[in-house]
């Protein structure tokens, strides 16, 4: 949990004056006024600290993230590969493919980022996976939404999709990243979301220290789609937290395509460089 408070029973006592006794105390009661209830409480339990440097304040809403911590965050801009959105430096002004895209046989229409995966990004991100840190979800969901709104006004999409884990790899780390944030997502685009009729059908060690072939033939035959499930004409945005050298979400695309998805576009919070 971020931070550390020394909860005493006399302070639970007169907090508890404040909280609702049941469910049904809730009824009346609009999402907004839920919302700050809720943050109360975080900020009662929890000190409104940045959980990455420690040293400034950050809301519940920011996800626990100071905005001199924001400041580093280092944003991904033109000039980019228009298939992979790998960015490049430099005054290219010309639409162009990657040499690694000329080489590999995408089954997605292209994948952006919003951020590069690196500094304080690279290490929300681990700690959110890896050590269930949930509070940093707005902070990464913030991150991505923008973006993707932009690009949802120009090329509206039919629903959002997670990449799925295999089931063992869910329980093991407690929940699905990708789902969360496309949940998160969801209610913040009015997007529906379908998180059930794309699965990992097989367990796969991780890519961290695989090359880009070795990457391509871990994830080969690693999903399947939900038997009956049909996504003719279907525009489908491809929610992960992060992408490196595609071959995950080229993996589920391939799959989407057998389910006769005509748009697939993978939108991811970082990008690995």
């Amino acid at each position: 949990m971020p931070g550390r408070f020394r909860f005493t029973l006399p302070q639970a006592q007169r907090y508890s004056l404040f909280m609702p006794r049941k469910a049904s105390d809730l009824a009346g009661w609009s999402s907004e006024s839920i919302h700050r209830w809720a943050n109360a409480v975080l900020s009662f339990f929890y000190p409104e600290t940045c959980q990455v440097c420690e040293a400034h304040p950050a809301r519940p809403d920011d996800g626990y993230v100071c905005e001199e911590c924001r400041q580093q965050v280092r944003l991904i801009v033109p000039p980019i590969c228009r298939r992979c959105g790998m960015p490049f430096e430099g005054a290219i002004e010309e639409p162009f493919d990657c040499s690694n895209c000329r080489k590999l046989r995408l089954r997605f229409d292209y994948a952006r980022a919003a951020v590069l995966s690196s500094g304080v990004v690279l290490e929300i991100i681990h700690r959110y996976k890896y050590r269930n840190a949930r509070w940093f979800e707005p902070f990464l969901a913030d991150l991505l939404h923008v973006p993707l709104a932009q690009s949802l006004a120009e090329e509206p999409a039919d629903l959002l999709m997670p990449v799925p884990l295999h089931p063992l790899k869910e329980r093991e780390r407690g929940f699905n990243q990708a789902k969360a944030l496309t949940r998160r997502l969801a209610k913040l685009t009015g997007l529906p979301t379908d998180c059930s009729s794309l699965k990992r059908v097989e367990t796969t060690k991780t890519q961290t220290s695989l090359t880009r072939s070795e990457r391509s033939a871990n994830v080969a035959g690693a999903f399947a789609l939900r038997k009956g499930a049909d996504f003719s004409k279907a525009r489908i945005v491809l929610i992960d937290d992060v992408l490196t050298t595609g071959a995950t979400s080229n993996a589920c695309a391939r799959v989407l395509r057998q389910g006769k998805a005509e748009e697939i576009r993978v939108w991811t919070v970082a990008r690995g460089v």
